[in-house]
């Protein structure tokens, strides 16, 4: 197993005792790197996870998937951190993808509509399988999609598979990759 210095020189150099970041490399994806996050990201240790991040990118790795699922907490400010790190690794033609991420994780980024920007799947299996068959490169033909909430009935649009609160009643609802509509 890969030491967080051997995936990159001085990883780990700097640590917070909030935030504690493993990384591994992840085969058959191309500049591919796990990342597991322990802790909490919040106004007072962001700035520390976007540093650590941004080493990742800048030696190459650029299709992220994060393990969160002992990531307990997520302020808004860790959000605008997420942001960021997307923004670089979609520069470089690389994707973020988070997986088992808690529900009350989950509902800050539903709460706040990052779910629309951010892939996040149920498992570290079917994020790592997301970016083997390429980050979204072959995005179905269902989407974007027109529907209406099963809850208020209101019309609501999705551009990808995923859980969203629907901006009328914030009911969550989910939409399979097959375009499929469920309520939670």
């Amino acid at each position: 197993m890969d030491s967080n210095n051997s995936i990159v020189a001085g990883f780990d150099n700097e640590k917070d005792d909030s935030l504690k970041i493993t990384l591994h490399k992840i085969p058959n994806v191309a500049n591919g790197c796990a990342v597991v996050l322990e802790g909490y990201i919040d106004t007072y240790n962001s700035s520390f996870f976007q540093k650590q991040l941004t080493k990742l990118i800048s030696a190459g790795y650029f299709n992220l998937m994060f393990n969160c699922e002992a990531l307990s907490y997520v302020s808004s400010t860790g959000l605008g951190s997420f942001t960021i790190l997307l923004k670089m690794v979609k520069m470089k033609g690389g994707d973020i993808v988070l997986a088992a991420v808690q529900e009350k994780v989950s509902e800050v980024f539903q709460i706040l509509g990052f779910s629309q920007f951010f892939n996040l799947k149920n498992t570290v299996e079917e994020a790592v399988d997301f970016l083997q068959r390429g980050a979204g490169s072959n995005v179905s033909s269902v989407f974007p999609r027109i529907m209406n909430c099963p809850s208020c009935n209101k019309t609501v649009q999705a551009s990808r598979a995923g859980r969203f609160r629907c901006t009328n009643c914030k009911a969550i609802i989910s939409i399979g990759e097959d375009g499929s509509i469920s309520l939670g």
